[in-house]
């Protein structure tokens, strides 16, 4: 790990400890001194990222003041012919699975559903578990700590919808597992060969 992302580690587990305290120690003492170590992982992770520390202030409420690492999942949709469906993200131009945070009320499988249909209009059924990803182990690029649940997944339909969330991506496109594109995403470089091995009948889910 560079300096900068052992900053933001730090940052991170700041982070964690500070809204576990002002979740369940909400008193007079102990409250203030767990804001003041919220305020310092806001600015830890400012000097790790270059970025401006009034920007983090819109964070406080939706990442600095929830504890645990973040859940995100992606959907591996391969179709019958072996092809997996990936998309070009409009934020760093690289290919990746679709996929994004959960949200509350639904579960694991639903959420990759959804996110996969909201970024490529393609309707997808969760067949099976193929891991779950430790951020800091697979490669991810983020200021936070995250789990990546990943799910294979088969089509439904094919392209052609106009999904609901297209200003997120440049591209949609299947490839073959012997074609795919040379800029993939790091966070899923090592994940999509786990994504083709549970395809191929193994199904062993992975873990870190």
């Amino acid at each position: 790990m560079t300096p900068a992302q052992k900053i933001a580690l730090w940052a991170d587990q700041l982070r964690d400890l500070a809204a576990m305290g002002l979740i369940f120690n909400q008193d007079n003492y102990n409250a203030p001194r767990y804001r003041t170590v919220q305020e310092i992982a806001m600015a830890m992770l400012a000097l790790a990222t270059a970025e401006d520390l009034a920007a983090m202030e819109s964070l406080k409420a939706p990442i600095f003041s929830r504890p645990t690492p973040i859940i995100s999942g992606d959907a591996a949709i391969i179709d019958a012919e072996g092809r997996i469906l990936l998309i070009q993200r409009a934020d760093n131009s690289l290919w990746a699975m679709p996929g994004g945070a959960l949200e509350v009320g639904e579960t694991p499988a639903e959420g990759v559903v959804r996110e996969a249909f909201e970024e490529t209009g393609v309707q997808s059924q969760a067949l099976a578990l193929i891991g779950v990803f430790d951020s800091r182990r697979c490669g991810t690029t983020s200021r936070h700590h995250l789990y990546h649940v990943t799910f294979l997944c088969q089509p439904l339909n094919g392209l052609g919808q106009e999904p609901s969330h297209a200003n997120e991506i440049l591209d949609v496109r299947w490839f073959a597992q012997a074609e795919l594109p040379d800029t993939i995403d790091p966070g899923h470089i090592s994940r999509i060969p786990e994504a083709f091995r549970i395809w191929s009948g193994d199904q062993r889910a992975f873990f870190d």
